[in-house]
């Protein structure tokens, strides 16, 4: 069965497309909403749960009780800052062979993974910097 094309769906898309900072469902609809005043925040939500369905783009569950979404579907990874909660993708080679390290005492078979980096960003690193300096 074809999908119907939506107004609304290739709007959020696009938004999404645009954006680096891996929006929540509440930022896409605050967003979006500047083209399309009528849309409602269920249609969001639907739209995006459609749109990670079909793997058009990415849920991401940080930890932080919302889920953030990435419309880089590629092999990417992610680092989320422990201070002011930025989502930052990172460059860096596949650490694809963690498979093997985990499979080692592992008697199932293990499918795929899920890694995400935490720590300090360098905007709040800097800002750390100055107030230890009292600036």
């Amino acid at each position: 069965m074809a999908l119907k094309h939506s107004r609304q769906r290739n709007i959020i898309k696009e938004f999404l497309s645009t954006r680096k900072d891996h929006p929540t469902a509440d930022v896409v609809y605050m967003n979006v909403r500047k083209q399309n005043p009528n849309i409602s925040l269920g249609t969001v939500y639907r739209n995006l749960t459609l749109l990670t369905e079909l793997g058009e783009i990415r849920r991401l569950s940080l930890g932080d009780g919302v889920d953030h979404f990435d419309a880089d579907t590629s092999l990417h990874y992610h680092f989320v800052c422990a201070e002011c909660g930025c989502v930052i993708d990172l460059k860096m080679d596949s650490i694809d062979s963690i498979m093997d390290v985990a499979g080692i005492d592992f008697d199932g078979e293990i499918a795929g993974y899920v890694t995400y980096f935490y720590g300090t960003c360098g905007n709040c690193k800097q800002a750390n910097k100055l107030k230890s300096k009292g600036e």
